[in-house]
């Protein structure tokens, strides 16, 4: 796996790509932050076309489930960062991560639509778990996300692309500072799995974990892991500390000047991004 990892990392410097919220403060470590609605607003549909193409071969979703023309759209799409890789004019993986400031309920988080949250059995545990955190990342002062809107073309599942997206979110947790962060993760694809061997641990409270579910929005079970951006399996800290240095060099696509410390770079971007020279993001 590390053999692997390592290829897909050693060519993330052109194929690694982020999206910044609207009027999302950009880190001064992100040197390269183009300002262009209409490159951001193309690789968000992008992302909403390679998730809904995704899930519904999978099964996940059903085809009203979509917009008209094909596209996988959530309301935290406005709101989180993106991360993308793309091949050639393609995205063929993504991610977000949507950060909370100072949430201090599940009511105020998007896993407030689990379905734990309504079983009788597991609601209370649920809750306790999810909050515990909350107040964990509080009293050491760390940044809380939450992670979701996984997606890898399947003709890229067996190149490392998902695995250096999970990689990556360990790095981004790290460049805003260190972060707690959730996500649910599908059975399916062993993609739970996949995270815990990154790092990735139950979701618990009071030492009773909170249990797998199935989910009848997505048509199957799933996990709710959580991560520490300061603690991912120390196996990974080379890869992770490696993308971190990368992402000085990632470019951060800002939907509009007038987002704080978003700026135009002062060279032309790199050719290989979608739509720096005319191409087509699908």
């Amino acid at each position: 796996m590390l053999t692997l990892l390592q290829r897909a990392v050693d060519s993330a410097d052109h194929r690694l790509v982020m999206l910044a919220p609207s009027q999302a403060a950009v880190p001064e470590f992100f040197r390269i932050v183009p300002s262009d609605t209409t490159m951001h607003d193309d690789l968000l549909e992008a992302v909403q076309r390679l998730r809904g193409s995704v899930y519904l071969e999978d099964g996940a979703i059903a085809r009203d489930q979509l917009t008209a023309d094909g596209l996988h759209q959530t309301p935290e799409d406005a709101r989180a960062w993106h991360l993308l890789i793309v091949n050639g004019d393609r995205v063929s993986a993504c991610v977000w991560y949507l950060e909370h400031d100072d949430a201090r309920s599940v009511e105020e988080l998007r896993v407030r639509n689990c379905p734990l949250n309504d079983a009788a059995d597991w609601r209370q545990t649920f809750r306790r778990a999810v909050e515990s955190e909350l107040r964990r990342a509080r009293r050491n002062r760390l940044r809380y996300a939450e992670l979701g809107g996984w997606a890898v073309a399947r003709a890229h599942r067996h190149g490392g692309e998902g695995l250096l997206l999970a990689l990556a979110a360990y790095s981004l947790g790290r460049a805003f500072g260190g972060a707690l962060g959730l996500t649910t993760a599908t059975v399916r694809h062993a993609s739970s799995t996949i995270l815990r061997r990154l790092g990735g641990t139950s979701l618990e409270a009071d030492g009773t974990a909170v249990p797998t579910y199935y989910d009848p929005r997505y048509q199957c079970d799933m996990e709710l892991l959580r991560f520490d951006s300061r603690m991912p399996n120390p196996r990974y800290v080379p890869v992770i500390e490696l993308l971190s240095e990368r992402f000085a060099t990632v470019p951060v696509v800002a939907r509009s000047t007038d987002a704080p410390y978003a700026r135009r770079v002062p060279a032309p971007l790199p050719a290989w991004l979608p739509l720096a020279a005319g191409g087509a993001a699908a």
